[in-house]
């Protein structure tokens, strides 16, 4: 019997490798002189330029907390149009440029504003502590230079801006596991603090209204409310919707899209709120799992249509080694978003 099932697990596992291998990808990668991931994409003056992760082979054996991403430098793409070429700008800025950095320049995100580019970037400290530091530029493509110090009142990962349309700008943020989140509770670190258990609720991302100069938090960064259609906080066994990581903010039809992974499920999933502070309600997955460990994500309008920047491994089948990707989004008339299949 047991000569029967492990025949039958190993013809099974075959033709589930058979099948992913004959699945082609919908869309091919951005570029593939490097690897890139986790792409902030952003339209400025008419043209797209993405802020992605510049992967390495960093030589580190891979681990839950991500150590094996040591990421040195950001580079910047951009393209006249989707589909056109795309050119890298080459380095933006370098670790060896941040006077506070430690180790691992993670996934950036850029903004604009009078005059002024910031790239927004979350690295490690000379304490081995994620925060938040932010680099300023006249140009969309850098060289930027960081201040001197991490944004007061920042830690762990992925930050996202978003600008609303009153004026207010706001900075989300936080990623579980390495990204060191469940160390803070309450706006102090605790470097004991475990994960939550299955049982109790998930740890929430954060948001922090920015100062006038988006340079700083205006208060304390506090809990984003993300709720499912019940009203309810999901549990950290919710792992298929919960919140991990890579938030992304966008606004459409006047409604208030938070998106983000959930990580070890590998799904990217949406929320809806009337306001950029939240309550979000669960509203589903939008871009189902991809080749590779991790998913970071941005949703970018570009003249009437909008887009989803994304990353897989097809350049190299390895997680730390990935590549950014682009396909359409498109909505349904109720303001739902069609789920995204990456391969077909």
């Amino acid at each position: 019997m047991l000569q029967k099932i492990v025949l039958c697990s190993l013809a099974c596992s075959l033709t589930i490798l058979s099948f992913a291998q004959k699945k082609q990808p919908i869309s091919q990668p951005l570029v593939s002189h490097i690897f890139t991931a986790d792409p902030s994409a952003h339209v400025f003056n008419g043209r797209i330029y993405i802020y992605p992760s510049h992967d390495i082979e960093a030589g580190i054996k891979e681990n839950d907390l991500g150590d094996h991403f040591d990421m040195q430098d950001y580079h910047v793409l951009s393209m006249d149009s989707i589909g056109g070429k795309v050119t890298d700008h080459g380095v933006a800025l370098d670790k060896k440029d941040i006077p506070w950095a430690g180790r691992q320049l993670w996934a950036p995100d850029a903004a604009y504003k009078n005059g002024v580019y910031y790239l927004y970037f979350p690295i490690k400290d000379k304490q081995d502590i994620f925060r938040i530091g932010v680099a300023t530029s006249k140009s969309p493509t850098g060289p930027f230079k960081p201040e001197p110090l991490p944004m007061a009142g920042s830690y762990s990962i992925d930050p996202c801006v978003f600008q609303d349309p009153s004026g207010k700008a706001y900075l989300y943020f936080g990623g579980i596991w390495g990204g060191q989140l469940q160390h803070w509770n309450g706006g102090k670190h605790d470097p004991t603090a475990a994960l939550r258990k299955p049982n109790e609720t998930a740890i929430l991302p954060r948001v922090a209204e920015l100062t006038a100069d988006m340079k700083s938090f205006k208060s304390p960064a506090k809990d984003l409310q993300l709720l499912d259609k019940n009203g309810k906080p999901f549990l950290e066994s919710n792992n298929d919707k919960r919140f991990f990581e890579a938030a992304w903010m966008h606004q459409y039809k006047g409604k208030y899209y938070f998106s983000y992974s959930t990580g070890d499920t590998h799904n990217i999933c949406y929320a809806i709120g009337d306001s950029p502070l939240g309550p979000f309600t669960y509203q589903g997955i939008l871009l189902k799992p991809v080749q590779g460990w991790t998913n970071h994500h941005s949703i970018v309008q570009v003249k009437d249509k909008w887009y989803l920047f994304y990353h897989d491994t097809q350049l190299s089948g390895k997680t730390h080694l990935r590549n950014v990707k682009v396909t359409e989004l498109k909505y349904n008339a109720d303001g739902s978003i069609q789920t995204i299949e990456a391969y077909q």
